[in-house]
């Protein structure tokens, strides 16, 4: 049993079935078979903009099928049929938030393919796998939309999967903007009160 992350070769490929088997607990992430450590707990501002984007997201949901989710929230997200090996699932990630409409991809572990909606909010120190390697992954797994948040900044830039199956993405919504979805129709979410500090 696996009860420390030091025991781990961070160079090897893993699966999913090993990634249940661990017992530590440092949160991590699976990307194509390889280990990416989490950082550290978000910070305030991390969580209240996260939040606000649930509260307001989840009140438009109410009598709706889909349903939204926050971290920690295990996503197993499929690769392209060519990449895929038979049976081993080896991406799973945990998005700050994620939307899923199809209730037949929700079991007792999480959600087992693409949400409709994902949502990442950057903290220091990922900025780069949330900016370049998270929306490669996102891509190929076919999810219609990926809200990157920078709370520093104060503003979004939404991507938006084009008929190829590649993003395309918006010029930033900054506190001066509203953003909606092209997923959940007719959400229209007010970033000045996303970003804004009590």
């Amino acid at each position: 049993m696996i009860t420390d992350i030091n025991q781990l070769d961070l160079s090897k490929r893993y699966t999913y079935v090993d990634y249940l088997s661990w017992k530590f607990k440092e949160r991590v992430e699976l990307m194509k078979g390889y280990i990416h450590k989490m950082s550290p707990a978000p910070n305030v501002r991390h969580q209240r903009i996260s939040g606000k984007f649930f509260l307001v997201i989840g009140n438009y949901l109410e009598n709706s099928h889909c349903q939204v989710f926050s971290a920690p929230f295990d996503v197993r997200l499929p690769l392209p049929k060519s990449q895929q090996k038979k049976g081993k699932i080896d991406t799973v990630v945990q998005p700050d938030l994620c939307v899923i409409c199809d209730p037949a991809k929700l079991d007792e572990q999480g959600c087992n393919g693409a949400p409709d909606l994902v949502i990442e909010i950057l903290s220091p120190g990922n900025t780069k796998k949330e900016m370049k390697d998270k929306l490669l992954i996102y891509q190929e797994a076919g999810i219609s939309e990926y809200w990157l948040v920078d709370p520093e900044h104060s503003f979004l830039i939404s991507y938006q999967l084009n008929q190829a199956g590649k993003y395309i993405g918006t010029t930033p919504y900054t506190d001066e903007d509203e953003v909606s979805s092209i997923v959940l129709k007719k959400l229209k979410i007010d970033l000045s009160k996303v970003f804004a500090e009590p």
